[in-house]
């Protein structure tokens, strides 16, 4: 994502963006003054071996068989052969002093990128608490959390009237939302997964009710985006008695709600399979050679707002940008889920060359796009498209629209959440090197040290 400095942001990163260069620059320098010649050979090996391991991954989700198992030794043996060949050629001490030096430049760039971008927005305003909260529990999420913690019981204690997903033949998420609204509920909530949480957040937007998410099911990034705790979902009850308002977006795909994310293609095609449920790793890894290499499924076209994308092998399209262009990752994370527009990531990889320029590159390969967009459209090549909407399995009529629903959804969450600190960015050179040279505008040191940053 682009960067969106404060009227005082360059002044503010100057100092750990020139930090940052200077131990970048360190850790070359640091290898070629220390081995000479052997500094080059650290610095060749390790690009060649950043791309022989990508080449390996791709070949060993690409293929099957015999070509599968050599992909998967050639991304182990890669590294194992950078590390034999450091220690034999004696260059360890000066790849430990490049290792730490580069580690320092990594922190002090996402340092210099935390101060320049815009206070995250999300503010969360007060409001009146709940009288008759209603909360949906879904027991098997996230392999009995609804349980292990306790969460009904807690739940009713504090209040809340608590229904159980399949109990009484209580199955229909929006049906029971929609009673529950019709009996006098003043707030909806949802123990489950992101896929759950999405159909009774519907409910709840289309009757302006507040929402609260119970990060209950297994990965729970909808919850981690609000800043929940998801180690212990039963302090996300905390908004019933001490909770402030959060106004956040929807995101829509063929006239559903989404609270993360609508794939296309790869994802989905996986998604659809019948024993996905019971052995998703399995499921992915049998599939997945047939759906790279185009044997199965269709190539994905799609026009957003300014830009038309074509043979794309999947689409992700987010409720609001990610951070980073992979999602699922560690560093997956939306610091704002109210802009009011949707994050769009195309990839097309047809050979181990450009899963390798897309491992090295990043956002910057050809073979993926990032873009932000407030609609886009879907067509393929066939009737019907798969879908995963927050990971549940669905097939659209082609074409499929998504759009975004600005400001829909009140949420209700604890006023102390342990996850509201915005997480550090990943690093983004191009934009560390203009921080490091940017010139302050008048009055900007002024107004930082007002701020308490450092002097430039």
């Amino acid at each position: 994502m682009s960067l969106s400095p404060r009227s005082g942001a360059p002044a503010r990163a100057r100092t750990p963006a020139r930090l940052a260069l200077a131990c970048a620059l360190g850790a070359a320098v640091s290898l070629v003054a220390a081995s000479g010649l052997g500094g080059l050979v650290v610095l060749a090996a390790a690009v060649a071996c950043s791309a022989l391991t990508a080449m390996g991954t791709w070949w060993a989700l690409s293929r099957r068989g015999a070509a599968r198992v050599a992909g998967a030794l050639l991304a182990v043996a890669a590294p194992v052969a950078v590390l034999v060949l450091y220690t034999r050629a004696g260059l360890w001490p000066a790849v430990l002093v490049a290792a730490a030096l580069w580690a320092a430049a990594v922190a002090c760039s996402r340092w210099a990128l935390l101060r320049a971008r815009e206070p995250e927005g999300m503010r969360a305003v007060p409001c009146p608490l709940p009288r008759h909260p209603v909360l949906i529990m879904n027991p098997k999420s996230g392999g009995g959390k609804v349980g292990r913690f306790g969460l009904v019981e807690k739940a009713e204690a504090l209040g809340a009237r608590v229904v159980l997903l399949g109990s009484a033949g209580e199955t229909d998420l929006a049906a029971i939302a929609r009673r529950a609204v019709a009996e006098g509920a003043d707030l909806l909530g949802v123990a489950g997964g992101d896929g759950t949480q999405a159909r009774v957040a519907e409910v709840a937007a289309e009757h302006d009710l507040p929402f609260l998410a119970i990060s209950a099911g297994t990965r729970n990034h909808f919850a981690m985006d609000l800043g929940l705790d998801r180690e212990d979902p039963a302090r996300c009850l905390d908004a019933l008695t001490d909770g402030e308002e959060l106004r956040i977006d929807l995101g829509v795909v063929g006239g559903r709600a989404f609270v993360n994310t609508a794939s296309f293609g790869v994802y989905a095609q996986v998604v659809q399979r019948p024993d996905y449920r019971d052995a998703k790793a399995g499921s992915i890894l049998d599939a997945l050679p047939d759906l790279l290499l185009g044997y199965s499924g269709h190539t994905l076209d799609a026009q957003t707002d300014e830009t038309k994308l074509e043979s794309q092998q999947a689409l992700l399209v987010s409720n609001n940008p990610y951070s980073t262009p992979e999602p699922t990752s560690a560093g997956g994370h939306r610091p704002r889920l109210d802009l009011g527009l949707l994050g769009v990531v195309g990839i097309r990889v047809g050979s181990a060359a450009q899963a390798a320029d897309i491992a090295v590159r990043g956002a910057r390969a050809a073979g993926l796009h990032v873009l932000a967009s407030r609609r886009i459209v879907i067509t393929a090549h066939t009737d019907r498209i798969a879908v995963a909407v927050d990971g549940e399995a669905l097939s659209l009529p082609a074409p499929v629209t998504c759009t975004v629903r600005p400001g829909a959804l009140r949420v209700l969450v604890p006023r102390h959440r342990p996850g509201s600190r915005t997480p550090a960015p990943p690093p983004h050179w191009r934009d560390v090197v203009a921080l490091a040279f940017a010139r302050s505008r008048p009055g900007a040191a002024a107004e930082d040290r007002a701020d308490g940053a450092d002097p430039p």
